[in-house]
């Protein structure tokens, strides 16, 4: 088997991996996209390997592969800062959730008191 086969067929595995998430909701299509447009370029690459050496070597490496694995790198610094962004609105969410939560049980707790008091 040739990389280049191995390539495809990994890059259609974790396609339909993550095709596969969102269907079953483990995954939300905000966050698979990314994931999605990774293995449809490595399909893309595998099949079409002459502009990856043109790219390779116009960006100054000397072999494609340091080039794939530079830009994996790269992909997946992206994908860590965007889920801690993402992460961060989401504990500020929380944080505003338990605030109202705790002035709504404050004014159940203060009308109870007016109701009993009555």
């Amino acid at each position: 088997m040739t990389i280049q086969l191995c390539a495809i067929i990994l890059s259609v595995v974790v396609f339909l991996l993550v095709i596969e998430l969102v269907r079953r909701e483990r995954l939300t299509f905000r966050y698979a996209m990314a994931w999605l447009l990774l293995a449809a370029l490595g399909v893309v690459c595998a099949i079409f390997k002459e502009p990856l050496f043109v790219l390779s070597r116009w960006c100054g490496f000397e072999l494609p592969s340091n080039f794939i694995f530079f830009g994996l790198l790269g992909a997946f610094v992206f994908l860590s800062l965007l889920l801690t962004v993402f992460l961060c609105q989401q504990h500020k969410r929380n944080d505003r959730m338990a605030q109202a939560l705790g002035l709504l049980e404050l004014e159940i707790s203060k009308l109870k008191e007016r109701m009993d008091g009555r």
